[in-house]
């Protein structure tokens, strides 16, 4: 078993055991940004089927070079608005939308032959100057402009906790995404995914109800300095 391959097992073990008997799904998306394509191909090989790329400029080369593989390709960066079409043309999923802006360069880039592009609002649930993302307070606003935008699919709520390694820190956060899930639905506006919890904390995110985590050094290692 290859180191990847056997790091990916870890990840589904310890995912399981956060889970807690819970029946819901969770996605497992590997950060790959900084990764060669031979280390995506070998999480494919183990069974991972979802990448997450931060950078326009280094993922579309690297989409290119594992083009037969039938992945679902995530981009969960900070999008600057000269590189949607990029990202709206040869992404599936972007989790970071955080700008009506944005969004609507996204919806206007999506090719029509293809399936609307699966969009999560980036909520700032750490309260960070240095994390992108609405208050909880203006997602409900964002929401409905993105919802009715052609070409877009709203799915749900992405956030990125606070460093800590306090399991109650790291919970009250995810608790915050939620609850802002939670009241945007009740404002007519469902939504069935949490994108949250990274390799630090994602058994928090998932007892907070997370769907979505983005792990990247629990699979592929630490990413040597720049």
């Amino acid at each position: 078993m290859s180191p990847i391959a056997a790091n990916l097992q870890a990840v589904r073990r310890r995912i399981s055991e956060a889970l807690q008997g819970d029946s819901r799904e969770v996605r497992l998306v590997a950060v790959s940004k900084a990764q060669p394509p031979e280390a995506l191909r070998a999480a494919f090989d183990a069974g991972c089927r979802d990448f997450g790329e931060s950078y326009v400029q280094e993922a579309l080369p690297k989409m290119d070079a594992l083009a037969g593989l039938s992945a679902a390709w995530h981009f969960i960066g900070r999008l600057q608005a000269n590189k949607a079409r990029g990202v709206a043309e040869r992404f599936d999923w972007v989790h970071a939308v955080d700008r009506p802006r944005i969004a609507a360069a996204l919806a206007r880039a999506r090719p029509p032959a293809l399936p609307p592009l699966e969009v999560c609002i980036q909520v700032n649930i750490s309260d960070e100057a240095s994390k992108g993302g609405v208050a909880p307070g203006d997602a409900l606003s964002l929401a409905r402009e993105v919802r009715a935008m052609p070409g877009l699919r709203l799915r749900g709520l992405m956030g990125m906790a606070r460093h800590t390694t306090r399991r109650a820190e790291q919970r009250a956060q995810f608790a915050v995404l939620a609850r802002t899930r939670g009241e945007i639905a009740a404002a007519g506006i469902p939504m069935d995914t949490l994108s949250m919890g990274m390799s630090d904390d994602f058994e928090a995110a998932i007892a907070e109800g997370a769907t979505i985590v983005r792990v990247g050094t629990a699979i592929f290692g630490a990413r040597a300095p720049a």
